[in-house]
């Protein structure tokens, strides 16, 4: 059994918290990038030119990318031969504390979603656990901001509704959108899983694929008119493993 400390999450966790608002990820730029070559409009082309812009500038200079710094989401791949010297959860919330306060990234979760009293500090984290073989412990931080997280939808579609059904309700939610998400838009979707587990693990950011192909799948075969090229390297979020 190997002991890791709370502390020591912690610590990742901060700096975790820092390094994703200000570092994008290679696999985005390069999509990024891709799409200005091949951009035709004058106005798009001025405006991926900012965002290419903006990113080397954080990258540069260590500064948040943009200025919604998201909700801090905390994906954990914990090893069954663990064990960890504290509670978990409050060594992620400290972490996410002592990361947004030191880096100077603004503070957007609140206590409550009426009362709307902001908590100060960022916390609660938003945390997701997977248990696996070993005695490694991952932490991949993802903020996620609320440009797109106010966008997102989840339905339940009834079995009848098939293929076709749930095309209809990713071109709605798209549509329902409009310009509104930060730009550039990214669509993620996810299937499975149910009302009361929220979405399955299948959305969560580590190792996932641009775009999300997975080998074997029934799903690489079904036509998708609205999707890019298949195809792209691996989209490597801010991680550590101790």
């Amino acid at each position: 059994m190997r002991e890791i400390s709370a502390q020591r999450i912690t610590e990742v966790v901060r700096r975790l918290c820092i390094e994703a608002n200000c570092h994008l990820p290679q696999d985005m730029k390069e999509r990024i990038e891709s799409c200005r070559a091949q951009e035709t409009w004058g106005a798009a082309r001025e405006i991926l030119d900012r965002i290419v812009e903006n990113y080397n500038i954080a990258d540069e200079n260590g500064r948040p990318i943009c200025q919604d710094t998201g909700m801090a989401c905390v994906f954990l791949k914990v090893g069954q031969e663990v064990h960890v010297t504290g509670s978990i959860s409050d060594a992620v919330n400290e972490g996410v504390r002592q990361g947004y306060g030191e880096g100077f990234l603004r503070k957007s979760v609140v206590r409550d979603p009426l009362d709307r009293v902001n908590t100060g500090d960022n916390t609660p984290a938003m945390i997701y656990y997977d248990l696996v073989p070993g005695d490694q412990l991952e932490i991949t931080v993802a903020p996620k901001g609320f440009g797109s997280e106010n966008m997102s939808q989840i339905k339940m579609l009834k079995p009848s509704d098939g293929l076709q059904g749930v095309k209809n309700f990713i071109l709605k939610a798209v549509e329902d959108a409009g310009p509104n998400p930060c730009p550039p838009i990214v669509v993620r979707c996810a299937g499975g899983g149910n009302a009361g587990g929220g979405q399955p693990p299948g959305h969560r950011p580590p190792g996932l694929r641009w775009p999300d192909h997975r080998p074997g799948s029934e799903y690489r075969a079904v036509p998708h008119p609205h999707r890019g090229p298949a195809g792209g390297s691996e989209h490597q979020l801010p991680r550590d493993e101790t």
